[in-house]
């Protein structure tokens, strides 16, 4: 009932969870009755966890609301990544754009797709590491999910990238190895088709919060290349194009 919900409890376990590694069924949890409690909770696990990247995953609800979500750990291929594995880790490559200047929310008119690529200073090839402590991720509950960070577990950013990569990377070869195996070879390809369907959409969000898509941020776009399971640690290589981005998984 949510007039016993408790965002800090809630939070609190989640933080627990993934701090062990371990992962629970939905039916274990209280669950947020609505998004604002959903983001409550998302924001004190996001303190309890010490967030301080200007990193963001955008993505869409099933019902169609626009939600956004950290992405830590976060770091720099060029700094020589590694990323905790944990059991149940997934893998995906992405494209990641920063801004140059403010989306501000506004009323009226929506962006257009040429108003949000205009924003984008910098496109980047990048990888977004998954495991949620909710073992049916967002199946069951999505606000659960929109919880626990709609599941992101850590960030690596790649090389920059020519920007029209937001137009044309759909198609364009990609290959990925783990541990001296290939895990993915194939074609990228966005759930979507355009890599942007997800940010113009939390763009044009009414209730997204108003210091959301400041001029710096980060924003990862989807998967091109689906959610693979990382079944043990190991080195990540990816190749897309001619574009290439390394780092590792390792347990702690």
């Amino acid at each position: 009932m949510t007039e016993t919900f408790d965002p800090r409890a809630l939070a609190a376990r989640l933080h627990g969870l993934h701090q062990a590694g371990h992962q629970e069924a939905t039916s274990t949890f209280a669950l947020p009755a609505d998004l604002h409690q959903a983001m409550e909770v998302q924001n004190l696990l996001a303190a309890a966890d010490g967030v301080s990247s200007n990193a963001w995953k955008v993505t869409v609800s099933p019902q169609g609301q626009a939600v956004a979500a950290p992405l830590h750990p976060y770091a720099e291929a060029v700094s020589g990544a590694d990323i905790p594995w944990y059991p149940g880790l997934k893998f995906e490559t992405e494209i990641a754009v920063r801004l140059g200047s403010d989306l501000p929310i506004r009323a009226g008119t929506a962006y257009s797709r040429t108003e949000v690529v205009g924003a984008i200073s910098a496109v980047h090839l990048g990888a977004e590491l998954l495991v949620s402590a909710v073992s049916e991720s967002g199946s069951v509950s999505f606000l659960l999910f929109v919880a626990d960070r709609l599941g992101n577990s850590g960030y690596v950013l790649g090389p920059t990238l020519e920007k029209s990569v937001v137009d044309t990377v759909g198609g364009t070869p990609l290959k990925v190895t783990h541990a001296g195996r290939t895990i993915y070879d194939g074609p990228a390809q966005h759930p979507k088709g355009d890599v942007l369907t997800w940010l113009i959409d939390y763009a044009n969000d009414g209730l997204r919060p108003e210091t959301s898509l400041k001029a710096g941020a980060l924003i990862t776009t989807g998967t091109l290349s689906g959610a693979i399971e990382l079944t043990e640690p190991g080195d990540i290589d990816i190749l897309l194009g001619d574009a290439r981005l390394s780092f590792s998984v390792s347990k702690d």
